[in-house]
């Protein structure tokens, strides 16, 4: 039997080149084709042979669903849709020491303690640390007494014939999957071809068996997930582990689920005992937050079903370079310069040749176009030294001409920010559910049709203009 043809494979789309090349034609990424050498490895039955019929049948089904696997950890749980769907496959991603393998190592203590109700069988395969070092992580953590069942392998071969039996356990976590591999094909581990079969047959015996897989999976500069992006797609659940060094929180994002909402998130607190849940997320990020501060406005925001209430600050200075220089941190830099561009253009105000410099608070990152309107109360608020209101909330998209549009789920925001404390809101006009119109949590809502409504506000009350700056009307 001749040989199989060598190939070369991009390592960051997947694609398969013939020859090697120093740029890849479907990506454009450079350097980025390693050659690999498949085995062959064709099932049997596939030379001609026939196929075994399918057994179709309707989509009511006689079965009783399977209830979820409850780890007791209820911000892992929200995330995932309200629990582990038995057979399941979920990918976890996020940058090295973030903390994926210690609140993982947390979840599979919990599940297999029985924290949450029943107990779990838990296996947890560990492909970058020895059986000593997990020991130690599960002896800091306290969790040192679970019945976790404990391996480190690398072969796929191995782990599945250890986990196809009749005593398989009903969590399995794969940490990670970049180090797995299969003896039928020459490649290294980490690469794409790797990484694709090993997951496919793990998830294929998952499937099979009825236990829930979890894989660790490592990311690239860029934040992704490393490995052809085919892997998103195999799995049922992908969650993204998100967090900022300097701080003390950790954000677990569901950006896929096909059991439950997308955009959910559970925050945790990094301790010495480990990744602690923060059941009040809100409260928690606006701890910080120091009374009538210019330059500073709380978002009232949404996260999956969750309503969160952070800070969004702003710092308006003279620039002394020729371009002004524009600082992001936890937004997007586009809609950044889309609401400067709305300033300027149709309320009038005078940015001028200043640096804008603006950070959500917390090592939170918004996505959503409702924080449009918190973003220019900030910058309003800088320009002129005037603090925005006290106890006040304010979220709304802008649009291109100045108007500030209505954004979804504004009860859960009203309500969330009424708990807090909060008294008033700038906000869209509110339209309640039938004859009741009365915005919910005791909130004084002030509304905001145009982003000049916003401004004029702040032209209202005693301004003390910064030098080099002004606001609308400064030169009358």
């Amino acid at each position: 039997m001749p040989r199989a043809q060598a190939h070369f494979v991009c390592q960051e789309c997947g694609a398969a080149h013939p020859k090697w090349a120093g740029r890849c034609d479907a990506c454009g990424g450079w350097n980025s084709l390693v050659e690999e050498t498949p085995r062959d490895s064709t099932p049997k039955g596939l030379g001609g042979g026939k196929g075994r019929k399918l057994a179709f049948s309707g989509l009511e089904g006689s079965a009783e669903a399977t209830p979820r696997r409850l780890s007791g950890i209820a911000e892992f749980d929200r995330v995932c849709g309200g629990g582990i769907v038995p057979g399941s496959a979920l990918l976890v991603g996020g940058d090295p020491g973030i903390g994926k393998s210690t609140v993982l190592l947390q979840v599979m203590a919990a599940l297999a303690s029985g924290k949450g109700g029943a107990r779990a069988g838990c296996a947890y395969v560990s492909g970058e640390e020895s059986l000593d070092q997990v020991r130690l992580r599960a002896a800091r953590l306290a969790i040192a007494g679970s019945p976790v069942r404990l391996a480190a392998a690398t072969s796929i071969r191995d782990i599945i014939a250890s986990l196809d039996a009749a005593d398989a356990p009903d969590v399995v976590v794969i940490d990670s999957i970049q180090t797995m591999y299969l003896d039928t094909l020459d490649s290294a581990p980490g690469t794409v071809s790797q990484v694709r079969a090993s997951a496919q047959e793990l998830i294929r015996l998952a499937k099979q068996r009825g236990f829930s897989v979890i894989l660790v999976g490592h990311v690239t500069k860029e934040g992704l997930i490393a490995g052809p992006r085919v892997l998103e797609h195999m799995v049922d659940t992908v969650l993204y582990f998100e967090g900022e060094r300097g701080h003390q929180f950790r954000i677990l994002r569901a950006v896929k689920n096909r059991f439950g909402p997308t955009d959910e998130i559970g925050v945790f607190e990094m301790t010495d005992a480990g990744l602690a849940e923060v059941p009040n997320p809100s409260a928690l990020f606006l701890a910080e937050r120091h009374g009538e501060t210019s330059g500073a406005a709380v978002f009232a925001g949404m996260e999956g079903t969750r309503p969160l209430l952070v800070e969004i600050q702003a710092l308006v200075a003279p620039s002394s370079l020729g371009t002004p220089r524009r600082a992001v941190v936890g937004w997007d830099g586009s809609r950044l310069a889309m609401v400067l561009a709305v300033l300027e253009a149709r309320c009038g105000v005078q940015i001028g040749l200043n640096d804008i410099y603006l950070n959500v608070a917390g090592g939170l990152r918004i996505a959503e176009p409702a924080a449009d309107l918190a973003v220019a109360a900030a910058l309003v608020s800088a320009l002129s030294l005037q603090p925005v209101p006290a106890e006040t909330v304010v979220f709304g998209e802008i649009g291109l001409s100045g108007e500030v549009r209505p954004v979804g789920q504004s009860e859960a925001r009203l309500k969330e920010a009424g708990k807090l404390g909060f008294t008033a809101a700038f906000a869209p006009p509110y339209r309640g559910r039938g004859k009741e119109r009365t915005p919910p949590g005791g909130l004084a809502l002030r509304e905001i049709r145009h982003l000049r409504d916003l401004v004029e506000r702040f032209e209202d009350r005693p301004r003390r203009a910064p030098r080099n700056l002004a606001m609308p009307g400064a030169e009358r």
